[in-house]
């Protein structure tokens, strides 16, 4: 260990389906061999992130596990939940209910309720542990701002903040993982909540006006629309700099996101050239997020981490190149597929500089 051994970990998780959810997974494998996952103070997570998050919270009755837990129980119990669960055949099974027609357009509610049914989801976002903090990121369509659900607290900087009341947390982690063009929106009344924000920018943090709600319903999509890193709560793009809060934090930032291939072979009327674009322009986003963050990095060599599922580095192998462009699904994985995802995050933590000089 270094001579900072009380210094607390902040960890952000990005998006990326399953394949995303097997390679934290061996991230947070190499950090419990460290003995390191008693340290993490907050979590910040979109989409695949998300749900893994929520996954172990629900398997530990909402509580954070320690690094002993996580190696001899948390570990094998969800490598076997991802490999021999599916979600989608729950999210159909759920239209049997006339009174789940509703959600056809809205998919994520399908979602939500797959999550109930098949991962016995039930808590409520209320119930989520004091420490470490956690943050499930969404996007607000109305305003595209990141939307966040906290333990005490939800909403964006724009229409203010409300308290989650009994939201359930199935429907938080559906939120984060709503990938549009895949999943429709998930929508909420905002009129039956109470929102409060600061009266203007400069005003302290805890100078609160309540509000009226800027739109009736709200429309929210996966974080990864806005940032696939999950990086924001921690990270001043901006400042390449850590926030308040977490400016005495050891970042670390997983990301397994889907790598952009090269090549363009589509006819002239392929719809897909359209999601050909899209994908730059999220490929241009991430990448403009990570440069700012390493650029803190060479600023700080004790700052943080960043762990990509791509890390240049480690020899692209065929175990390894089947991990990195491993399709973005929920669907189940083989066993050999979970392997080579989670052996890829495990062994890229192992080997990063940054890391290894905190570890």
């Amino acid at each position: 260990m270094t001579d900072r051994p009380q210094q607390s970990i902040a960890i952000a998780l990005s998006g990326g389906g399953i394949r995303a959810m097997a390679f934290h997974l061996g991230v947070f494998k190499f950090l419990a061999e460290m003995g390191l996952l008693e340290r993490v103070s907050k979590l910040s997570s979109v989409s695949g992130g998300s749900l893994l998050v929520g996954l172990i919270l629900h398997h530990h009755k909402m509580r954070w596990p320690t690094s002993s837990e996580f190696l001899a129980d948390t570990y094998p119990s969800l490598r076997t939940t991802l490999c021999h669960t599916n979600l989608i055949p729950g999210a159909l099974l759920a239209l049997l209910k006339p009174c789940n027609w509703r959600f056809l357009i809205s998919r994520a509610n399908l979602l939500a309720k797959a999550l109930e049914s098949v991962w016995g989801i039930h808590e409520k976002v209320c119930d989520l542990p004091e420490f470490p903090e956690i943050s499930f990121n969404g996007t607000t369509a109305e305003n595209g701002k990141r939307f966040r659900f906290k333990r005490d607290s939800m909403g964006d900087y724009l229409l203010g903040y409300a308290k989650p009341q009994d939201f359930q947390l199935a429907e938080a982690l559906a939120v984060s993982a709503a990938v549009p063009g895949v999943f429709g929106p998930l929508a909420i009344e905002a009129s039956k909540f109470n929102w409060e924000r600061r009266a203007n920018w400069g005003a302290p943090k805890d100078d609160l006006q309540q509000v009226p709600p800027s739109f009736k319903r709200l429309h929210l999509y996966d974080g990864g629309a806005y940032d696939n890193l999950g990086i924001e709560p921690f990270f001043d793009c901006g400042k390449n700099a850590a926030k308040e809060g977490a400016d005495d934090c050891y970042i670390i930032v997983s990301d397994a996101g889907a790598v952009l291939k090269d090549g363009f072979r589509m006819h002239p009327f392929n719809f897909m050239r359209l999601k050909r674009v899209s994908d730059i322009q999220g490929e241009q986003t991430r990448s403009l997020r990570v440069r700012s963050f390493w650029t803190f990095l060479k600023r700080s060599a004790t700052g943080g981490a960043y762990i990509y599922i791509a890390e240049p580095p480690i020899p692209p192998d065929k175990s390894a190149q089947g991990a990195i462009f491993y399709r973005t699904t929920l669907s189940p994985l083989s066993e050999s597929d979970f392997d080579a995802i989670a052996d890829r995050g495990h062994a890229v933590a192992n080997l990063n500089q940054q890391l290894a000089s905190f570890t």
